[in-house]
């Protein structure tokens, strides 16, 4: 479903296509998927107000992958066959691996707004890139803060995924070495009543929630902060979900202080601010970092297709070229140890949480 109409002062009609990704139906996480194309329409708009691609309108063919990898390979076919120039978005990183992987076979630029699995691909691929910071490096930055806030026995809630058991190792190779212990709990065989008294027994000092949101996740917080046994304990949330305005909906008062790590500098610059204005006004809310990642999603994808048109093979070989002011930051692309994409190393990182006293603003708890 095409989703941006044509800006004024465009002289060439035919319009040049990206294909976004979005997860907009459940199991996806729906108000990510929200944001993110949030931030790639109000791009896309702003692109095509300003003369497009070379005077051509640039256009989103959207298409829901709630969350599914046999969903999002359908879909990449799908897209291909229609004559995308690239693709763009995905927030599910086991989602975002399958397209990277169908992309790559289909010779099909690619670039990956949000997921943050490390191996997006099995071998290093030029078709491939990423903006958001690889998870090992991620993870890593939050297990510092653990340490520097006197956390080094940490007990870990999760279920089974590639993404949350990835997490869990690197957790746990990290903080090894550091003096650290990581005890895990599998809350396939745990009810959150049940995990309390673990974490009672365990003498643990923070609790992290490697579960999807809004279950497990929002009745583990619930249970935790009615347990009077465990009222100086840390919970933790380093894959984000307390980002989201629904965390507070749901929780209220017991959302906050719950630290998670969030893709967005101390201050923003003022295409920063600019942009969070739109993108707060296009919401009717507060943009997370997600809607931040699919603006600079498409300013980059439109400065390849400026410079080396809607060739798929041109646009692949451009991606060690980029250098594109961003909302976030200047980005540009290198190979990296830790992944087999062209990466941003890196968007920058905070550990934040809600504040206690007011839900809605973020306290910068550690910064990378």
């Amino acid at each position: 479903m095409p989703s941006t109409p044509p800006g004024a002062e465009l002289t060439d009609k035919s319009a040049v296509r990206i294909g976004a990704l979005v997860p907009l139906t459940q199991p996806g996480w729906v108000e990510a998927g929200q944001h993110l194309l949030a931030g790639l329409e109000l791009a896309v708009g702003e692109i095509n107000k300003t003369g497009g691609i070379v005077g051509r309108p640039l256009e989103l063919v959207v298409r829901d992958t709630a969350a599914d990898p046999q969903r999002v390979v359908a879909a990449v076919d799908e897209l291909a066959r229609l004559g995308v120039a690239a693709l763009a978005g995905e927030y599910h990183s086991i989602v975002a691996r399958a397209a990277a992987a169908k992309a790559e076979a289909l010779g099909l630029p690619f670039l990956c707004s949000s997921a943050v699995l490390d191996a997006l691909t099995e071998q290093p691929t030029k078709w491939v890139a990423r903006l958001a910071p690889a998870q090992s490096h991620g993870w890593q930055i939050y297990a510092d803060f653990l340490l520097r806030d006197g956390h080094s026995r940490i007990a870990i809630a999760a279920v089974s995924s590639v993404y949350w058991a990835s997490g869990a190792r690197i957790l746990r190779d990290y903080l090894a070495p550091l003096g650290g212990t990581v005890i895990e709990f599998d809350m396939s065989s745990l009810d959150p009543t049940a995990l309390c008294d673990e974490l009672v027994d365990n003498r643990v000092t923070a609790i992290l929630l490697l579960v999807g949101h809004p279950e497990p996740a929002v009745s583990i917080v619930k249970s935790i902060r009615h347990d009077r046994r465990l009222t100086e304990i840390m919970i933790g949330a380093p894959a984000g979900q307390p980002e989201f305005p629904e965390w507070v909906t749901l929780l209220g008062d017991n959302g906050a202080a719950i630290p998670f790590l969030r893709y967005m500098p101390e201050h923003l610059s003022p295409l920063g601010a600019r942009v969070e204005t739109a993108l707060r006004e296009r919401l009717a809310k507060a943009p997370s970092f997600v809607a931040f990642e699919g603006y600079d999603t498409i300013t980059v994808l439109a400065d390849v297709l400026r410079s080396r048109g809607v060739d798929r093979a041109r646009t692949a070989e451009f991606w060690p070229h980029v250098a594109v002011e961003g909302t976030r930051g200047q980005i540009q692309f290198s190979r990296t140890p830790c992944t087999s994409v062209w990466q941003w190393a890196w968007a920058p990182i905070q550990v934040v949480d809600r504040d206690p006293v007011e839900a809605d603003r973020f306290r910068i708890l550690y910064a990378s």
